[in-house]
């Protein structure tokens, strides 16, 4: 290991220190970055933190972030989850545990309109536990599905966490995005088997909704599906559907889901200027969070790869005597235990671009074992990565939805919200097993879509027509051939500029040349 690799390593273990302490992550990783990098590179470390700004600053994913967190504070607002409640409680309220799988349902419809897992988790507390608590529901097992069944935004699409996680490990978010809809149903089918198998074996842990609060009337329960089902499927549709059909980017789709959002609030008469107000500023107060900490993490990563201890931690873990899968486990369990004190903002853009050279030099091993395509290696461990911190998000002592429940159901101790939570840290488990074992789960949606895909741009060739005739103007793919054409003018100007002597190195290819000469 050389000096500055040590300096790098150093750096590393002081930001966790401080943190657990409980310094600003964002500002904490700057201070360091920009220290650490003045001892060991020098005055270059202003430079690099300039461009790494420039460079985050015109991403244009990253816009998608405040969009779809508008989304979902609108939709909440608009009383959406209510009425997804009320209409599945009135479908299912004869079986025996039905208000365990109404609480399963509809977290993972509306994770499908908003990621927000402590706003999920607070409102199907505020709707689930009165009528739980009352009709004789076990605590436990009713604690563990809402917080289970609530932090499932943090997986099902449109997750904001996957949006930020696709340019990190190089992979787009559609592929993403499909690639979580596999182990989505996979958990929420495990959560509905698991408690519907509780009930139906102990009839007390779950008994049916008393007569007198049901619904009788056929034509009631079928205005409530729809009003309260139908339109929210089809803002999803609107949203998620053009991103998977190539439609629109996620950017464009989270202005399209913000805009739907503000309409459905609008019809159901929810949306007033206190309102409103009050999505804006929650808006601004999260997305700055996870924008900031996107700004600062990658200057943190700039400086940590220059300093060399990247390449060594690559190294150092690649000369392991492991097998491919076992080294996927333990940056798994890495995950996992770094889950406990951190948010997943700080995990996905701090600790996981560390990660990522090792699980990208292992792709063709992970590959050949697991049957996966070379290409879909890093968006089935994206699924995984995303899967592992939701189990994270569950866990005990730190687990931050155990708090949100118990701020708003104060019947439950936090001692019984734990122990409900632990019996669905075990699904979690089960399901991450799973996944590495049938990687077609997160890898099969993905791939169908590529093939639709490639059958589209085949059919384009036979008849002289191409993928942008189906897009509207200003698309995706029209904004893509302009900037591919951008790039191949700028190549000629620079070849020219090349033979003329004219072309200048960059100032930080200055300063490594530099270095290295005085080396």
């Amino acid at each position: 290991m050389t000096g500055l690799a040590l300096l790098g390593l150093i750096m590393l273990a002081v930001m966790i220190a401080v943190i657990f302490i409980g310094f600003p992550i964002s500002f904490t990783l700057l201070f360091l970055a920009l220290t650490f990098g003045y001892f060991g590179l020098g005055q270059m470390v202003f430079s690099l933190a300039y461009f790494q700004t420039i460079g985050m600053m015109k991403e244009e994913l990253l816009a998608a972030v405040p969009l779809f967190i508008f989304m979902g504070f609108l939709t909440e607002q608009a009383g959406l989850m209510e009425r997804l409640f009320r209409a599945f409680r009135n479908l299912l309220a004869p079986i025996r545990g039905s208000l365990y799988a109404v609480v399963i349902l509809t977290a993972a419809v509306f994770a499908m309109a908003t990621g927000i897992v402590g706003a999920a988790v607070t409102v199907l507390g505020i709707m689930a536990s009165p009528i739980m608590i009352r009709t004789g529901y076990d605590g436990r097992l009713s604690a563990g599905a809402i917080t289970a069944g609530g932090t499932l935004g943090i997986l099902i699409p449109p997750s904001v966490m996957l949006i930020v996680m696709g340019p990190v490990l190089g992979v787009s978010v559609a592929d993403l995005y499909a690639s979580a809809f596999g182990p989505g149903i996979l958990l929420a089918s495990l959560y509905l088997a698991y408690l519907l198998g509780r009930a139906f074996f102990n009839p007390s842990l779950g008994p049916p909704v008393p007569k007198e609060e049901r619904v009788h009337s056929i034509g009631t329960m079928l205005w409530e599906i729809a009003v309260g089902v139908v339109p929210l499927l089809a803002l999803i549709g609107a949203t998620l559907g053009s991103i998977l059909a190539g439609l629109a980017t996620p950017t464009e789709a989270s202005a399209i889901g913000a805009l739907g959002a503000m309409i459905l609030a609008a019809a159901y008469g929810k949306l007033s200027y206190a309102g409103l107000r009050q999505a804006v500023l929650s808006t601004t107060a999260t997305a700055s969070m996870v924008l900031l900490l996107a700004v600062t993490s990658n200057i943190f990563g700039a400086v940590f790869a220059r300093l060399g201890t990247a390449s060594w931690i690559t190294d150092t873990m690649l000369a392991l005597p492991l097998s491919p899968v076992v080294m996927l486990v333990m940056v798994l369990a890495l995950i996992f235990l770094l889950g406990w004190p951190f948010e997943w903002p700080a995990i996905v853009l701090v600790f996981l671009p560390i990660f990522y050279p090792v699980m990208s030099a292992l792709k063709p091993e992970l590959g050949a074992t697991l049957g996966i395509q070379p290409d879909m290696v890093m968006v089935w461990f994206g699924s995984l990565v995303a899967v592992t911190l939701q189990t994270a998000f569950l866990s005990p002592p730190v687990a931050m939805s155990a708090y949100y429940l118990r701020q708003v159901v104060k019947e439950w101790s936090l001692a019984t919200i734990y122990k409900g939570m632990l019996e669905f840290m075990i699904l979690q488990v089960f399901a991450i097993g799973m996944i590495v074992a049938f990687p077609a789960i997160a890898t099969k949606f993905p791939e169908m879509l590529r093939e639709s895909a490639a059958a589209v741009r085949s059919e384009d060739v036979e008849d002289g027509t191409t993928l942008e005739d189906y897009l509207p103007s200003g698309s995706y793919s029209e904004r893509l051939r302009e900037s591919l054409e951008k790039d191949h003018e700028e190549s000629l100007e620079e070849d020219e500029a090349e033979k003329k002597g004219g072309l200048e190195a960059d100032p930080l290819e200055k300063d490594d040349l530099s270095s290295k000469a005085k080396q």
